[in-house]
């Protein structure tokens, strides 16, 4: 239960941060305002899916992070009409994005690579009862 409070409160954390590199002037230089919000928004799966997840090792969460994220990243190569449209909404902008990248999967194994590193050392572990 407590490494799910901690991974929540850290996702939690992660959102409104990642919110605010997309949303707010904060001057950025253009590599960060172009890559920081995409490495965020892998950094809130990751947190996400190791609240679900509570029992798997980082690195499994962090492979099934990466997982999704490249296959979203992937999605938007295709075209399917429905998730374009959702796309030009608000919420499809920030949770499945617009534009393929390659530099974004790039950023995405990156950040997840941290935050497993991160999650390893400092988060509390739950085994398997």
């Amino acid at each position: 239960m407590r490494r799910s409070i901690t991974t929540l409160t850290l996702l939690l954390i992660t959102i409104p941060i990642g919110l605010a590199v997309r949303l707010l002037p904060l001057g950025l230089p253009w590599f960060l305002y172009k890559y920081l919000g995409s490495a965020l928004w892998t950094v809130a799966l990751y947190w996400f899916l190791a609240t679900l997840l509570p029992t798997l090792r980082p690195i499994v969460v962090a492979t099934i992070a990466l997982t999704v994220a490249t296959l979203l990243e992937l999605s938007r190569l295709v075209s399917i009409a429905p998730i374009d449209t959702f796309r030009l909404t608000f919420a499809g902008k920030i949770l499945l994005g617009r534009y393929f990248s390659l530099k974004n999967i790039l950023a995405y194994l990156l950040a997840i690579t941290l935050t497993a590193a991160l999650d390893h050392l400092v988060v509390p572990r739950q085994t398997k009862s």
